[in-house]
């Protein structure tokens, strides 16, 4: 009984002896627990609050035992950890439930975004997805600095759950999505993924060459590469591209962004084009192309309507990705002689997607007749070799069906034949702006609901990979510049 009694005495005492600023920072930070289990929509997360009573006002574990100790080196080291862990983990939950900043690695959405601008990444906009891998370091995405190995513990691991948002993916929303084709690389090559890999090096050599390619690794959906596209393409949709113009559900795409990006032939008057040239035209270094002309004559070039000098000698015909303002600008520039979009071809290196039906499409025309069907979450569709074709990877791998397979005329699940098969999530088609010179779902297909991440809300700062620190690499004007200028 006197046990009891002293229990209660030194509860009492604990929690009379806190000053009236250390209730009113419990009082804010449990307010913000509270809100946060409501999003969350997990009661048994409540529990945690008996943890951060305990660190604010009784202090039975002894978490800040340190401060009492008489080595002053020991207290001096210890306060870095301890701001340094509350720091991680602020930081965790605002990467987790807020947003990050993620760089744009690559040219896909040039003029819109710039390879080099770092974004802020809203989480909040469509629902922050709960961590399915929880265990990781904030600071990275999947592999630690220096060759340390993955950043992440596969285990514990939690299916997808996604908290309630502002709005849902719009149209012509700019979109940072897990890559889909990323669950399995070579952990010495991330891109390309491995079924590209494996295509043009064939799996025997992956599996022998590790020096080059490193080991086959699978990731979880949460930490595959990071990609950044415009969405085009809605669940349930039917999208069809047709000499370059985006057709939804038989009428041309409404948003049409206005620093779209097509290639361009263009020759010039006289000698090459010098950097500065390059630079009013507002083209950076890695798409300064020459045109490959080793398989047509001057005679063909002339045909076309190219200048051949009359030594036979051609002035240089340069490709690059133009907007519509910039081929303005170049028609009335004197040093720019005849200019013309390129026509796309089959592919010969990347397969578009589905491969099985895509042999005669191109990327400026694409989708066959009828165009493809987004999958909607609920939709019911007749299993046939065709959709198989088209759908087998999103049932299959997406959708959490890895037994799934097209025999007989039939779908099997589990080895029960299905008729029809009804899709569980929301999928979206997503393309860069830079038309010719992006590699999206023209190229792997659909984007599965669950590897939706967010929406960049502003270029924090941009870093031009052409010009040194002290020659304009810093792009000023971009600072704070809205992400999605178009929406």
């Amino acid at each position: 009984m006197n046990d009891k009694k002293d229990l209660k005495a030194d509860f009492i005492s604990r929690v009379k002896d806190n000053k009236p600023t250390r209730w009113v920072r419990f009082g804010i930070v449990f307010i913000i627990f509270l809100l946060w289990v409501a999003w969350m929509g997990n009661p048994w997360l409540l529990l945690g609050g008996i943890l951060l009573f305990d660190i604010y006002i009784t202090g039975y574990v002894p978490f800040t035992w340190w401060k009492r100790s008489k080595n002053a080196t020991v207290r001096s080291l210890m306060s870095w950890v301890d701001a340094i862990v509350y720091a991680l983990v602020l930081v965790y939950f605002v990467f987790a439930f807020v947003g990050q900043n993620y760089q744009i690695p690559s040219s896909s959405l040039e003029k819109t975004l710039l390879t080099g601008d770092y974004l802020f990444v809203d989480k909040t906009a469509y629902g922050p997805r709960v961590p399915m891998t929880p265990v990781y370091f904030p600071l990275v995405h999947n592999e630690l600095p220096f060759g340390l190995g993955k950043s992440y513990l596969d285990s514990p691991s939690v299916g997808y759950k996604r908290l309630q948002g502002r709005r849902g993916v719009e149209a012509g929303d700019i979109v940072v999505f897990n890559f889909p084709a990323g669950d399995t690389v070579m952990s010495k090559v991330s891109n390309p993924d491995y079924y590209t890999l494996k295509k043009w090096k064939g799996e025997a050599i992956l599996n022998t060459e590790t020096a080059e390619f490193g080991k086959k690794i699978w990731r979880p959906v949460d930490r595959r590469e990071n990609y950044v596209k415009r969405c085009v393409g809605l669940p349930g949709q039917r999208i069809k591209i047709v000499d370059g113009v985006i057709h939804i559900d038989g009428e041309p795409f409404e948003i049409v962004p206005e620093n779209v990006q097509f290639n361009y032939f263009y020759q010039v008057n006289g000698a090459p084009l010098t950097q500065e040239e390059f630079e009013r035209m507002g083209i950076p270094v890695l798409d300064r192309g020459r045109a490959e002309l080793d398989q047509i004559t001057t005679e063909q070039l002339a045909m076309l309507g190219y200048k051949v000098n009359p030594d036979g000698s051609v002035p240089p015909i340069y490709v690059s990705p133009m907007t519509a303002a910039m081929v303005e600008a170049a028609e009335a520039d004197p040093r720019i002689g005849k200019i013309e979009r390129q026509q796309p071809a089959p592919e010969t290196l990347y397969s578009l997607f589905p491969e099985a039906i895509s042999a005669d499409w191109t990327r400026a025309d694409y989708g066959g007749e009828h165009g493809l069907l987004i999958p909607k979450k609920g939709m019911v569709m007749k299993m046939s070799q065709s959709a198989w074709d088209i759908y087998g990877r999103v049932i299959k791998v997406y959708e959490g069906n890895p037994t799934a397979e097209f025999r007989d005329g039939r779908l099997y699940i589990d080895g029960n034949p299905q008729d029809y098969y009804t899709f569980k999530m929301d999928y979206y088609f997503m393309m860069g702006d830079n038309r010719d010179n992006s590699l999206d779902s023209r190229y792997w297909g659909f984007v599965p609901e669950d590897h939706i991440v967010g929406t960049p809300l502003r270029v924090l700062i941009s870093f031009d990979q052409d010009k040194g620190l002290f020659d304009g690499k810093i792009r000023w004007n971009r600072i704070l510049k809205d992400a999605n200028p178009d929406k």
